[in-house]
């Protein structure tokens, strides 16, 4: 793909890595996890070699993604922090779903909606860990109530999340130019001035 050498970046070679390992572990997580959660997806454990082994490899790729959602978080969260123009924007989401989004507030590096989906993955993973801990039978030995409690927050956790990412993984299509920022870690000043003007000015200096 030719790049204008004007594009602007969006995303360091480090973030998007970061982003990537987390988003290839939680698809291996899901794809597990249902294969736990009913009868009918357990043909999903084949592609881990086997019941055993999707049980064994589960958590550990909980964990791995965890401390990698935990340097991203690290990374983001201050970019994330909500604003009264977030705020607007969120109340007029309305329009930009209709796809007039010319007039919706001024917005920095994330929209309201990105931020939004941000703060709630950290909640869902923060559910996901404690949970996941407490069902961890093979390292832990908490109390059986605790683990049917952990296993029910867990579950409606692991949902939640699954959703989060099938409406960031359609944002990122249906906004053109917007999968290119993860892929190249660029994106053209034309889309930055659409979608995101503030942090096209803060770019620029216009």
């Amino acid at each position: 793909m030719i790049r204008d050498p004007k594009d602007l970046q969006r995303y360091t070679p480090q973030e998007r890595a970061n982003h990537w390992v987390v988003g290839i572990s939680f698809i291996l997580l899901a794809l597990s996890g249902l294969a736990f959660f009913h009868p009918a997806f357990f043909p999903l454990t084949y592609l881990f070699g086997g019941g055993t082994w999707a049980r064994i490899l589960h958590p550990y790729i909980g964990v791995f993604m965890a401390f990698f959602f935990v340097l991203m978080f690290l990374r983001f969260r201050m970019l994330n922090v909500m604003t009264k123009t977030d705020k607007e924007w969120l109340s007029r989401v309305g329009e930009m779903i209709d796809g007039d989004d010319h007039n919706m507030p001024e917005q920095g590096k994330y929209n309201g909606g990105q931020k939004a989906m941000f703060w709630a993955a950290v909640v869902c993973m923060a559910l996901l860990v404690v949970s996941g801990a407490l069902i961890w039978r093979a390292q832990f030995s908490p109390p059986i109530g605790l683990v049917r409690f952990g296993a029910v927050v867990h579950s409606v956790a692991a949902v939640a999340m699954i959703a989060l990412i099938v409406i960031h993984a359609y944002a990122a299509i249906w906004v053109k130019g917007t999968i290119r920022a993860m892929w190249y870690g660029t994106v053209t000043r034309a889309w930055a001035k659409q979608h995101h003007r503030a942090w096209y000015r803060e770019m620029t200096g216009k």
